[in-house]
């Protein structure tokens, strides 16, 4: 076999959430650093006895199972910008990355009807003990458009990485793209803007800093996307520009944050240190982080990983491009497969390193645990490990076939429209979906999970006796109706003490 050359050819979401954050809750590392608060607590999040910003008490009962504030010890509980009163007290910042490229429409109602469930699964949230949880959460929500040279404005309108705050219903124009409209993605899930007073949502026990709702309500006001974002999907340079400490998002002290008119007046960071990180990736194309400027010259005058139009005949640049110029594989064999898929180094994209880079710089200047979840194209996963670490052992990237195009990848809407699989090839570059259903066809990012399971920690060799694996790396199926089964891929076991072999 030959080396593949340029131009050879959620109730589900909320599942994924409870598992890696779970996980985060159980940890034994002391998490109670200094950091400022986030958020303005101006109404009921939790459910226990407690004082709320403006000293009034919040008598809420505590439901039925879970500790009161009352059995708690004088002792922290949790990080300092927990509340005091809160019993098993942890904290999370969570980063969500939603594709909102025109090949999501299908895929927008889908996602959205998932973000509320995301803020009700953390409300309940219990630990490995069985106790219940009560997190302090900053959640916020970018988009994977960062902008492109051959985007119609490359980067005019693109959020690269900053945060979106407002209600999908102000940029409901972003949910139609030419004769489609997804408009109901949104209205559907939020029938009136409800949004945050900080560009993330804050929710803690006692208080939110979502005034005229609640914390659910405001993430489905603000999760959906629309279906204007650029082609050219760069779902990590995005994670990355929206981790950047220096962002008036995350350091408000920043010259320039407060004459800016977008951040002007906020003056809460997303980022807290200590606070374990959840990234959530929700994609169904490939990874096409553009290293700007050298690389643009690729999709502008080189040809080198253009396809082949056949609408002309002629070599034309498309996202094609992010698949020729972002993996590496071997083949194709006689049935059509490519074999060991990597990501390559070359001047066109960001090496994954930068991504791998950036993450390691939070987890040790910022003390924080990352997690990444990944909803993408996959098989589905069919099967978990049944014993702790409850990983997939079945389905899901272990079952992907990267393979050519071939005609039983068309739909008979495209069969019918005259395309051909030299139309996909032109398109996409010459890899198959790695999964399809009714809603559309969703295509492997090699590059996102290369960074996804760089996080996981290894067994240690040096210890034949104990089993130290931890899972820090969750991919599920874009194309999946169902993720129920993801809730034990990163369980709340996996952060306690090593467990025997054997």
């Amino acid at each position: 076999m030959s080396l593949r050359q340029p131009n050879t050819e959620l109730p589900m979401l909320r599942l994924l959430v409870v598992g890696s954050l779970a996980a985060a809750a159980c940890s034994d590392r002391d998490l109670a650093m200094d950091s400022a608060g986030a958020g303005d607590t101006t109404t009921t999040a939790g459910s226990a006895s407690t004082s709320t910003s403006n000293g009034t008490a919040d008598t809420t009962a505590v439901p039925s199972g879970s500790t009161s504030a009352d059995d708690t010890s004088d002792e922290p509980t949790g990080p300092s910008w927990c509340p005091p009163e809160a019993p098993n007290c942890v904290g999370f910042d969570v980063l969500i990355v939603v594709d909102n490229s025109a090949t999501m429409a299908q895929e927008q109602a889908h996602v959205a009807a998932n973000f509320g469930p995301i803020v009700e699964a953390l409300e309940e949230l219990t630990n490995a003990a069985d106790l219940r949880v009560y997190p302090s959460v900053n959640l916020m929500v970018t988009t994977t458009d960062v902008g492109h040279p051959l985007c119609a404005d490359p980067g005019g309108s693109a959020r690269r990485g900053a945060p979106v705050h407002d209600g999908c219903n102000s940029r409901i124009a972003s949910f139609t793209h030419g004769a489609v409209d997804v408009q109901s993605a949104c209205t559907d899930v939020c029938p009136v803007d409800i949004v945050p007073t900080d560009p993330f949502v804050h929710f803690e026990l006692g208080g939110t800093n979502v005034p005229d709702g609640t914390p659910a309500q405001a993430l489905s006001c603000i999760g959906p996307q629309g279906i204007d974002g650029c082609a050219y999907e760069s779902p990590l340079e995005a994670m990355l520009l929206a981790l950047d400490p220096a962002a008036c998002w995350n350091d408000p002290s920043q010259p320039g944050c407060a004459e800016d008119p977008e951040w002007a007046g906020f003056d809460k960071p997303f980022l807290r240190d200590g606070a374990p990180l959840a990234i959530i990736i929700i994609s169904d194309g490939v990874e096409c982080s553009v290293d700007a400027p050298d690389g643009e010259v690729y999709f502008t005058d080189d040809d080198t990983y253009w396809e082949i139009d056949p609408d002309t005949g002629m070599p034309t640049a498309s996202p094609a491009i992010c698949w020729n110029a972002g993996v590496t594989c071997e083949g194709p064999t006689q049935d059509g497969a490519w074999t060991g898929c990597l990501s390559t180094d070359n001047p066109v994209l960001h090496p994954t390193d930068r991504y791998l880079d950036a993450l390691k710089d939070l987890e040790e200047i910022q003390d924080k645990d990352v997690f990444l979840l990944g909803i993408l194209g996959v098989p589905e996963v069919t099967s978990h490990n049944p014993m702790s670490p409850f990983e997939p052992i079945a389905g899901g990237v272990l079952a992907l076939n990267e393979r050519v195009w071939t005609e039983a990848d068309l739909t008979p809407a495209e069969l019918d429209a005259g395309v051909t699989v030299e139309h996909k090839v032109w398109e996409f570059g010459d890899i198959a979906p790695g999964c399809a259903n009714e809603r559309g066809t969703a295509i492997f990012p090699n590059r996102v999970h290369e960074v996804c399971a760089s996080l996981d920690i290894p067994d240690d060799p040096r210890t034949p006796d104990l089993y130290e694996f931890q899972p820090r790396c969750c991919i599920e199926s874009i194309c999946d109706d169902d993720y129920s089964a993801a809730i034990q891929c990163l369980t709340p076991n996996v952060s306690g003490p090593p467990v025997p072999k054997g």
